[in-house]
């Protein structure tokens, strides 16, 4: 199942002159506002179908876990965790933000752990992000959360991308992700990757090693570990905009959510990560559930991780201060 194009991506110039970013008569330039806004509003019903049908795969999974064997449930929780370091590590922290550096060997296993993901491919990842930071909660952010829970969470997967996306996002310089060639070699064989890190390795491995159902195997560790790690990962977008403190900077609304971050593995630091978006550890080192950093730092430990960028504590100290909501 595919989930770009038509939700994550941006490369939807076939569909309208609208909503495409291609160039426009001066007919289409004078269009009013209401159908601009109308256009992005358009809904992409295979993803409303796929979306579905896979959350009832989900659902049908809870079903079968206690007939599952206990080391079949270990490994799903296994690739769970590879799964969200492909993102964290790897698109989020890694290639959107350049808050640390990997050495080959990481990337290549980041690059294979995001495509166990399956959230786009890195390059499309990252540009969405990067114009998500740029433009927060403006009609210019993918996953505007002024717009709303659900829309923030898995609507705006179900809908043309608004037409500020495309413009701002083009604004923007992506030429570093082309530059490594792990990003593009990931990119070029997306989809073959896709199947065989999202469905076939983690259904195939019970099933061989330790003679599960291959039914059972494919509902766990493929459609419910995927299904759950869509959703730790939208609830950043949607959640962890939405609830919880602001100590770091009240006037926007990225919050510090410990279940978003229980789920994300450290991901739900979300008011300090957009105060300080260039930290490596997107929390403060020393007080937090982090196993994301945890995760880089033994990478570091092991060198193959080097620069690792920290916002100074007498600089964050000064942000609490300034603009912090006085929570921490």
């Amino acid at each position: 199942m595919s989930n770009e194009e038509d939700s994550c991506g941006m490369d939807r110039e076939e569909k309208s002159p609208l909503c495409d970013g291609r160039e426009e008569s001066p007919l289409a330039r004078a269009a009013p506002a209401v159908e601009r806004a109308r256009c992005s509003q358009e809904i992409v019903w295979r993803n409303v179908i796929l979306m579905t049908l896979l959350h009832i795969g989900a659902a049908y999974s809870l079903c079968l876990i206690p007939k599952a064997r206990l080391l079949t449930l270990i490994w799903a929780y296994f690739c769970f965790l590879v799964t969200a370091l492909g993102v964290t590590a790897g698109a989020h922290r890694l290639w959107s933000h350049r808050s640390y550096k990997a050495k080959l060997p990481l990337r290549i296993f980041l690059a294979f752990a995001n495509s166990m993901a399956f959230q786009n491919d890195i390059y499309e990842w990252c540009r969405d992000h990067r114009v998500h930071h740029k433009y927060s909660e403006t009609d210019a952010d993918p996953h505007n959360a002024r717009r709303g829970f659900f829309f923030s969470h898995i609507g705006w997967l179900f809908v043309r991308k608004h037409r500020d996306v495309i413009e701002q996002g083009r604004k923007l310089d992506f030429s570093d992700l082309l530059d490594d060639p792990v990003v593009r070699f990931q990119r070029k064989y997306y989809k073959s990757s896709v199947v065989l890190m999202c469905f076939v390795l983690p259904t195939l491995v019970p099933w061989y090693l330790w003679g599960e159902s291959l039914w059972n195997s494919y509902f766990l560790a493929s459609i419910l570990r995927y299904t759950v790690s869509l959703n730790v990962t939208w609830l950043v977008n949607s959640a962890a905009h939405m609830y919880g403190n602001r100590p770091y900077d009240k006037y926007i609304s990225p919050r510090q959510n410990a279940f978003v971050t229980l789920g994300a593995i450290g991901e739900g630091f979300h008011n300090y990560h957009h105060t300080f978006p260039f930290d490596y550890s997107a929390s403060e080192l020393g007080l937090k559930f982090n196993p994301t950093t945890w995760f880089i730092d033994f990478m570091f430990w092991l060198g193959l991780v080097t620069d690792r960028k920290r916002a100074p504590k007498e600089i964050i100290q000064a942000r609490k201060e300034r603009t912090g909501d006085g929570s921490a």
